[in-house]
């Protein structure tokens, strides 16, 4: 399954994006581990219910303290340019974590 996190853009049109507009729906299908492939925003229209970050640290706690194994593609298309760099950051420490991880598993 791929997840489209977004408020305002339309989904891809390919059938197999699944549109989510909050990160806690998002969540709840990335605890399923049959995603494939996330795109997100950072900016969501409500702050109070969290961004597209909070996504890419929930993935980060979880890589951390658990075995799980994030989609294997995660894309950010924010056009908020102080997120994308935030938003690059954590993905670069999970990516970090993860060689981490294989190394100490080899």
């Amino acid at each position: 399954m791929k997840i489209y996190l977004d408020d305002e853009r339309q989904t891809p049109i390919t059938k197999s994006w699944v549109r989510c507009y909050w990160p806690d729906e998002v969540i709840e299908l990335l605890k399923s581990n049959d995603v494939t492939e996330i795109s997100l925003d950072y900016d969501l229209g409500n702050d109070a219910r969290g961004t597209g970050y909070d996504v890419l640290l929930w993935i980060k706690e979880q890589v951390s303290t658990t075995n799980y194994i994030p989609p294997a593609r995660m894309r950010i298309h924010s056009a908020n340019a102080a997120a994308v760099q935030k938003m690059k950051a954590a993905l670069r420490q999970i990516y970090t974590i993860l060689s981490y991880r294989k190394l100490d598993n080899s």
